[in-house]
């Protein structure tokens, strides 16, 4: 059999260990709800990281509708300017014909 005082330092060692295992089960719990804390700190970080891409991307979105819009408007006027160029041309041409006309007739007087 085996001698009492090393039965009582079994148990001693037996005792020890458990309460080192239930400190360590502690800690454990511990770190646990200290990560469980930091997962839903991450999860609200990205869900407004999220919502804030969204608000970014509606609003590129809205700018590109926007410029879109405003190179039709630019390609219009370019073609209004482009008629309004050629009518001046043919103001001119007019304009001319009739300063000639004019100069010929003062002269033929």
């Amino acid at each position: 059999m085996t001698e009492p005082d090393d039965l009582s330092q079994r148990v001693n060692a037996l005792e020890a260990q458990g309460r080192s295992q239930r400190e360590d089960v502690a800690t454990a719990r511990s770190d646990a709800a200290a990560a469980r804390v930091l997962a839903a700190a991450a999860d609200r970080d990205v869900s407004e990281v999220r919502a804030e891409l969204r608000a970014h991307t509606s609003s590129l979105n809205a700018l590109h509708e926007t410029q879109v819009e405003q190179g039709r408007v630019l390609n219009e006027h370019s073609r209004i300017l482009g008629a309004h160029s050629e009518m001046l041309g043919t103001l001119q041409a007019g304009v001319t014909q009739i300063v000639e006309l004019l100069t010929e007739r003062r002269g033929a007087t």
